[in-house]
């Protein structure tokens, strides 16, 4: 299923964030940092740009009966417009995976646990963030989960500099964007038929800019 998870406003604006990644990147000021992260800096460009290239791709999972599933429209919440898609299933909800805004980070931070092997701070890190995420998750209807834009990365950030220092990157990395899959998404699964949603995709429009902007905040807090 290909949409757009978030209208054109705020697709610029993380286009504009990556392009200043890019920028810092050719200037070898990220390079340190993300050889610190534990991606070279031009395969970690590359997972930015696959990761926002993959945001409008979802992977159904399976479905789950709903007694009313709005139609398409746009939601407001946390400062932000999201676009709700056409149904998939009538008078269900479709649950998906989201490549950029899950897959993708799902399968770096297996590569960062298994390089680091920081398996006791990364776990403290996730429920930290989770927990955080969780608290602050929003039910909006006909759309899903949706969080505060910033609080992951930072509260990650805060996570991996208190629990590794010198190693805090990485950390932080696996943290804030498996605590945010976590807490505002898979903690939310069991309420997925209140929502109404056509399409509640793990790790989309209301989560895939933490996520997004976690990766970009870990490498410059090295």
């Amino acid at each position: 299923m290909i949409y757009a998870p978030f209208t054109l406003l705020l697709l610029l604006l993380l286009v504009a964030l990556l392009a200043v990644f890019v920028v810092l990147v050719e200037m070898r000021v990220l390079a340190y940092a993300y050889r610190k992260v534990g991606v070279r800096p031009r395969y970690a460009f590359a997972v930015m740009l696959l990761s926002l290239l993959g945001s409008h791709v979802n992977i159904p999972l399976y479905s789950v009966p709903g007694q009313r599933v709005l139609r398409p429209h746009e939601i407001s919440m946390f400062g932000r417009t999201y676009i709700v898609p056409d149904a998939v299933e009538t008078g269900a909800t479709v649950v998906a995976l989201n490549v950029g805004g899950a897959l993708i980070p799902i399968l770096v931070s297996i590569y960062l646990v298994a390089r680091t092997r920081l398996y006791g701070r990364m776990a403290i890190g996730v429920a930290i963030v989770a927990a955080v995420v969780h608290s602050l998750a929003q039910i909006v209807p006909g759309m899903g989960i949706a969080v505060p834009m910033f609080i992951p990365p930072l509260v990650a950030a805060g996570v991996g500099l208190l629990l590794a220092f010198r190693r805090a990157p990485p950390v932080a990395y696996v943290s804030g964007s498996m605590g945010t899959l976590v807490g505002a998404d898979l903690l939310n699964l069991d309420r997925i038929a209140q929502l109404g949603a056509p399409i509640v995709s793990i790790g989309g429009a209301g989560t895939f800019d933490g996520v997004f902007l976690t990766g970009i905040i870990a490498g410059l807090l090295a």
